[in-house]
């Protein structure tokens, strides 16, 4: 766990002295990347000062209700007005990510930006590419690390709507909503102060998982009727989309999250993995119980990372290419496959 003594006053320091402030996520923004960086910009906008956001690309449909969405640039879609915004920046917060490719086309010029970088984030293993560097893994999202830095730099409860709305947006969509992933006591106190503070959870939680379309319903439906696959032996479970089963059902951004995890509700499955089919690659998001490394096997083989029980890659090649890779590749970790299993049967 950082030193927030420390790293709250450089970090408030260098808000203080900028003139031009510049908030950019990941590519293909979660919950958690869109909560962390609106809600900073919101205490930022407390102090007096202005804080553009850039996103690699697009927003997720079931994200767009947030207030000041619209003041996110897409840079995939907005280069000229992204190129200048970070032309201008001389401070660039990097929030929820900590590896240089996950800013898309906006990488090298962030990078060759004489502004003062700062990253935010809570993933394991950061790179090296900032001035200051704000990462803790004990959190469970950014936006959770964020609450604690703006309450430290503010000396007191940042009691703002719009603020704490943003912070439990980033932790619940993180945890789906404490099914899964990483939080402790810390981060369930935080939501009890969330709560105090008036937080609308039957609101967000509607805008967040009760919020899809028939189409996506359907999409689920078959994938897993007709494209899950189970390995008992080897605890795994997995689903494949095609491109082609994606158009049947009319596929927008953000109608495959969470398949992976409703597999790791079958008895004795720890690792689970969602391969979706794109033009020349595939997209993989894995998922594990306990002790099983979900980010080892997905930076040993596809090219990913993440945290130890939610990961991400991607692979080039058809889909019945790389699925037919991760066959083979799949009983070189029954070790550590049946360890899990048997801890997680305890």
């Amino acid at each position: 766990m950082p030193d927030f003594g420390k790293y709250t006053k450089e970090l408030r320091k260098l808000i203080d002295d900028a003139n031009h402030i510049m908030l950019i996520c990941h590519i293909n923004p979660d919950g958690d990347a869109i909560g962390a960086m609106l809600g900073l910009r919101r205490w930022i906008l407390s102090l007096g000062k202005n804080a553009e956001m850039i996103s690699p690309n697009a927003l997720q449909k079931f994200l767009l209700w947030m207030n000041d969405v619209d003041k996110v640039v897409d840079f995939h879609h907005n280069i000229e007005e992204g190129t200048k915004l970070i032309s201008e920046a001389d401070l660039i917060i990097m929030v929820d990510f900590n590896s240089t490719s996950r800013m898309g086309k906006a990488e090298q010029l962030v990078l060759s930006s004489n502004a003062r970088k700062v990253m935010i984030d809570h993933h394991p293993d950061p790179g090296t590419f900032t001035d200051m560097k704000i990462s803790d893994v004990s959190r469970s999202s950014t936006s959770e690390l964020v609450y604690f830095l703006v309450n430290a730099m503010e000396g007191k409860e940042f009691n703002d709507a719009e603020f704490i709305t943003a912070v439990y947006v980033g932790i619940i969509t993180d945890t789906g909503n404490f099914e899964h992933g990483y939080y402790t006591g810390d981060t369930m106190r935080t939501v009890g102060h969330l709560l105090d503070m008036g937080v609308n959870k039957e609101k967000i939680y509607n805008h967040i998982f009760s919020n899809f379309s028939p189409d996506r319903i359907r999409l689920k439906g078959f994938a897993l009727h007709s494209r899950m696959v189970v390995h008992q032996d080897l605890h795994t479970a997995y689903i494949w989309l095609t491109k082609e089963d994606l158009e049947r059902f009319n596929h927008v951004k953000g109608d495959t999250e969470g398949f992976a995890n409703v597999l790791l509700t079958i008895k004795g499955i720890v690792l689970s993995v969602l391969f979706v089919e794109r033009t020349g690659f595939v997209k993989m998001s894995l998922r594990s119980k306990g002790s099983f490394n979900a980010n080892v096997l997905s930076r040993q083989c596809f090219n990913g990372g993440g945290h130890r029980n939610a990961a991400g890659g991607e692979m080039k090649g058809t889909i019945h290419d790389v699925v037919q890779h991760f066959e083979n590749t799949l009983p070189s970790y029954r070790k550590e496959l049946d360890d899990a299993a048997t801890e997680m049967a305890i």
